[in-house]
């Protein structure tokens, strides 16, 4: 695919610094525009969807303790690079923001320009924060690029085939030493009232969604990556995990 330089962006201290070199088209995958058309391509989803007590809602009250849970993964404030893979309804990102410090950084990479423009209006020109029209699945920074690689809730969107490749990019631009951190569903203790609850919801709206529950995270990580450590969380019952690799 050919590549195409992207447009000059500003960094913390407002000098013109190049932008990552694009892949050009990004076209919008088909899966996306079959199961998830109504929750993040169409333009009225943004309108229905960014409520941050509906966000709370769907994640039954555990938005703040999830979200927060990746913070706490983060060295901040953070004089480095991190990376967001997908737009997050809610106000994850501009809390995200929060955690740099002076030197710090924060790409954010979207396959749907609908969500690109939804990010745009929440970051409101942040010096520090720049978005991105990629796929997560063939992203266009260079290997070894960040600090931080975080996928919040985006893993249970993917057919398999997609989310192995995700899995492989964030894992290949993140630094040495530095951590990919995941949050995502999971399977529930069985004694969880919640189990019962989900399981037709997430098979009838997210029908990718259950291969987390029969599935480790990392057994998406390619054969090739040896990760030097890899640590998992699960909170509600199960419902949900954090899963943090460092290289």
């Amino acid at each position: 695919m050919t590549k195409a330089v992207a447009a000059r962006c500003i960094d913390g201290e407002g000098a013109a610094v190049p932008a990552p070199m694009m892949k050009a088209p990004v076209p919008m995958p088909r899966y996306l525009e079959q199961t998830y058309w109504w929750a993040y391509v169409h333009p009225n989803a943004v309108r229905v969807f960014e409520r941050q007590w509906l966000v709370n809602l769907i994640l039954w009250g555990n938005y703040n303790r999830l979200r927060d849970s990746v913070f706490g993964e983060l060295n901040a404030p953070v004089a480095g690079k991190v990376l967001q893979v997908a737009c997050v309804y809610g106000d994850f990102t501009e809390m995200l923001a929060r955690q740099l410090g002076p030197q710090g950084a924060l790409d954010v990479a979207d396959v749907a320009p609908v969500q690109i423009d939804n990010l745009k209006r929440k970051i409101n020109g942040h010096p520090r924060v720049s978005v991105h029209h990629q796929d997560s699945g063939d992203l266009a920074f260079a290997d070894a690029t960040y600090d931080y690689v975080v996928l919040f809730f985006l893993l249970h969107e993917m057919p398999e085939a997609v989310r192995a490749k995700t899995v492989a990019e964030a894992l290949r631009v993140v630094r040495p030493g530095g951590k990919v951190i995941f949050v995502d569903y999971h399977r529930p203790h069985w004694m969880n009232p919640f189990r019962y609850l989900m399981m037709p919801v997430l098979t009838w709206l997210e029908p990718f969604a259950m291969d987390l529950w029969q599935r480790e995270i990392a057994s998406w990580i390619p054969s090739a990556v040896k990760p030097f450590a890899l640590v998992k969380r699960s909170f509600f019952g199960g419902l949900y995990q954090k899963v943090v690799i460092t290289r």
